[in-house]
């Protein structure tokens, strides 16, 4: 069988699990959709004030996409063009979940558990962009759309795998999350993004 055929789908469906989601309404019975900014990554679960539920919903959203990838390295035997296709596969799963309606999360943990998968070094780069960020900011959103901004010039340098497809990652996630910002965006250039710890902060 094809093995971007059976990796496509299941990459997709392995980051379309709205753990979130599941987390908060197994634990709390309540839907995180209608909390804060009514997302469900975990920025938005770390605010509704079940911290535990937040790091678990960070940890799955990060291994599940990076699982994705791995799978597509194992099936594919090491073919970095489908490996990429899986990380975006992945993320849009996180971002457009089929269970939800495709109303998920903004795909910044699920992104960074795919390049941690593709290039480590490249991952705790843009890793380390994003927490200096957040803390000199406390902006989550400004500390994601940063990090994102700087993942093409990372991933350019310590990849050394090049195709097609692998460049067109390398801008298309970035540029999608970045996307997903929109509103934070809006509201940082307005002065009105509240920071991080804030009770009626949205991000």
């Amino acid at each position: 069988m094809n093995p971007w055929l059976l990796t496509l789908p299941l990459a997709y469906l392995l980051g379309s699990i709205p753990f979130g989601y599941l987390l908060v309404r197994t634990f709390k019975h309540q839907d995180i959709r209608a909390t804060g900014s009514g997302n469900i990554g975990a920025t938005n679960v770390l605010r509704s004030g079940a911290k535990g539920l937040g790091i678990a919903t960070l940890l799955l959203d990060l291994g599940k996409a990076l699982l994705a990838v791995k799978l597509a390295q194992h099936l594919g035997q090491g073919d970095a063009s489908l490996a990429m296709a899986a990380a975006i596969a992945a993320v849009l799963g996180h971002i457009f979940p089929v269970w939800l309606r495709f109303k998920g999360g903004k795909g910044v943990a699920s992104a960074l558990g795919v390049f941690l998968a593709l290039n480590w070094a490249a991952a705790l780069c843009i890793l380390g962009v994003f927490v200096v960020v957040f803390a000199l900011s406390r902006y989550v959103s400004l500390a994601s759309i940063l990090a994102s901004a700087t993942l093409p010039f990372f991933a350019f340098y310590f990849v050394p795998q090049h195709t097609p497809v692998v460049d067109f990652g390398f801008l298309f996630l970035p540029l999608l999350i970045i996307a997903k910002h929109h509103q934070n965006i809006r509201r940082l250039l307005s002065g009105t993004e509240n920071r991080f710890g804030k009770r009626k902060a949205v991000a």
